[in-house]
């Protein structure tokens, strides 16, 4: 469905703008239109990058965490066993 929009430009920026559509056979509505499409779809690609499938791996993880799991403690055991 088209619709109409009103844009306020520069003189000159228009009338190169005409010149160039001109050139390459195509309307100033075409140019502009194609325009937002690519830089919406571009911002779309750049948030929905593709995650490695090692970086999926590392997600998974080796197993639950219990809820009550107190990881300062774990840690301190660790260091103390290591460093004795």
């Amino acid at each position: 469905m088209d619709a109409k929009l009103t844009l306020k430009l520069d003189k000159s920026v228009i009338e190169k703008a005409k010149i160039y559509a001109a050139e390459h056979k195509h309307s100033l509505s075409l140019l502009v239109e194609n325009y937002l499409k690519a830089i919406t779809e571009s911002e779309k690609k750049e948030n929905t990058k593709e995650i490695s499938s090692f970086i999926k791996s590392l997600s998974i993880g080796k197993g639950e965490v219990p809820v009550d799991f107190d990881y300062k403690k774990d840690r301190q055991d660790y260091l103390s066993q290591k460093y004795k």
